[in-house]
């Protein structure tokens, strides 16, 4: 099995160095960052944390170096989903793409490129140490379920959940990988842009009642939008939220927003509040601070070029 992971960052990395561990199983890696591809070639890829491992594989900058793949994980940030993946769509004219990444509209994205889509949800983050090191800062599980308009067929994502699975990234192929989906969304949008606003860690943003009741809101109007598309959670945010701020799992981890704001690199809002806001737009659902949050946000990112 060939699989090549688009955008290696945090979570790109964690995914191709497990993946790298497999005898099975051969790895590439597509970032458009050098000094990262080149160190990965050099040195391997090393990861630290809440796992130590050093992945042996292929990375470039290069999509036309990339030879044909049975699988693609894709892990760029959301806005950068629809340049990456046509410049390497050709590796996956016979296979799978699988998305792993924040927000909605990842895999429409994807799908303008690629005809048999993943829909993909995971919860492992980490940080960029330096080029070829990553940090991982929470374990997690992944799903994976069919693309409704170009769907993957169900052997190709079983054997993909597999892999991964074996890899070290726990990973379950389900009927339906909307609800998931939908939960990591809503979770994301209801904390990490108040990480990013206040410059506090996910458990600090948990322990102070006045932006825990904040939180609860916004997780409520996530919630309302899903339930008017007839999306069922496979488990409630707000149980998510709570475990994540235990000091054993993620109360000093800076969501990749905050990571973003801190490096004043554009964020994901668009994807997150910005996704379900437009949802809710229209489905008649109101999303007032979910539109909030976004527009605190996008000033935020203004605040940096004016």
């Amino acid at each position: 099995m060939r699989i090549c992971v688009v955008g290696c960052g945090a979570v790109g990395s964690l995914f191709a160095a497990g993946l790298a561990q497999l005898d099975d199983v051969e790895v590439w890696a597509y970032d458009l960052a050098r000094e990262h591809v080149d160190a990965i070639n050099q040195e391997g890829l090393r990861i630290s944390g809440a796992g130590e491992l050093v992945g042996r594989l292929r990375a470039t900058a290069e999509p036309g170096e990339v030879p044909p793949c049975d699988f693609g994980i894709v892990a760029t940030k959301a806005m950068h989903t629809s340049a990456a993946v046509a410049a390497i769509a050709p590796a996956f004219t016979g296979g799978a793409v699988a998305s792993v990444q924040n927000g909605l509209g990842n895999e429409e994205a994807i799908a303008e490129h690629v005809e048999r889509v993943i829909r993909g949800t995971t919860f492992p983050a980490g940080q960029v140490v330096e080029p070829g090191h990553v940090r991982w800062d929470v374990r997690g599980d992944t799903t994976l379920g069919p693309f409704e308009p170009q769907p993957a067929p169900a052997d190709a994502i079983e054997r993909l959940a597999d892999a991964c699975t074996r890899a070290g990234m726990p990973s379950h192929a389900v009927a339906d990988a909307r609800g998931p989906q939908w939960r990591k969304v809503i979770f994301n949008a209801a904390t990490n842009p108040l990480g990013a606003l206040t410059g506090l860690t996910h458990g600090r943003v948990c322990e102070r009642p006045d932006l825990r009741a904040l939180v609860t809101k916004l997780v409520d109007e996530g919630k309302a939008v899903a339930a008017a598309q007839e999306i069922e959670l496979d488990d409630d945010p707000e149980r998510l939220i709570d475990h994540a701020a235990r000091k054993d799992v993620a109360y000093d981890h800076k969501a990749s927003m905050l990571q973003d704001v801190e490096a004043r690199r554009q964020t994901e809002i668009d994807y997150l509040n910005g996704g379900i806001a437009r949802f809710g737009g229209e489905l008649g659902v109101p999303t007032h601070l979910n539109e909030a949050v976004w527009a605190l946000v996008r000033g935020l990112e203004a605040s940096w070029t004016t």
